[in-house]
């Protein structure tokens, strides 16, 4: 007798399947071959591979989410991009599914998050929509070119990117300051 899946079972194999072949193999007949199913049993848990990847892209992002009690409004967005940032890095091509799955509408990600809490920080709707799409927006490169790049033996590399993140993440952060001022 075949072992019944729920969907979070398919999902948290589908990450699995993706920490260890990439984005570009994780497909319904691979997951399915993973869990002992034809690829047509998916279709009960998921109605499409835009959906799975959703789904997946939600479990990423949800993994990398920290309990936290923050009172200002640059610590709630320095944590929300730390936190998006390290969702990414912990799984392979996490960046590039993250963006296309938000590309399509379908992530989850932490931008109204940020947005209310510029609003409480006392910026206008307009500067909190922007800001909070620009911290997006770097984030999701910034670790898309992490991910791509390559690493030295001694983890260099990697330092330094993350250095750059943290100078990269101040400079917007200090940029919305200002604007709060005028």
């Amino acid at each position: 007798m075949k072992e019944r899946h729920r969907r979070s079972d398919v999902v948290a194999r589908a990450v699995d399947v993706l920490d260890e072949h990439g984005l570009a193999e994780l497909s319904m007949r691979r997951l399915a071959g993973e869990l002992g199913v034809r690829a047509s049993a998916l279709y009960h848990h998921v109605a499409n591979k835009d959906e799975l990847l959703a789904a997946v892209a939600d479990e990423v992002l949800e993994r990398g989410r920290r309990a936290a009690e923050v009172v200002t409004w640059e610590s709630e967005l320095r944590l929300a991009a730390v936190e998006l940032r390290s969702a990414m890095l912990a799984h392979r091509d996490g960046a590039a599914l993250i963006s296309q799955v938000y590309a399509a509408g379908g992530a989850r990600l932490p931008e109204q998050r940020m947005r209310d809490a510029l609003l409480r920080g006392g910026a206008t709707a307009e500067l909190a929509r922007v800001g909070a799409r620009t911290l997006v927006h770097f984030v999701l490169g910034h670790v898309g070119d992490e991910q791509a790049s390559s690493e030295t033996p001694d983890g260099g590399l990697a330092d330094d990117l993350a250095d750059d993140f943290a100078v990269g993440l101040g400079l917007i952060l200090d940029g919305l300051a200002q604007r709060f001022t005028r």
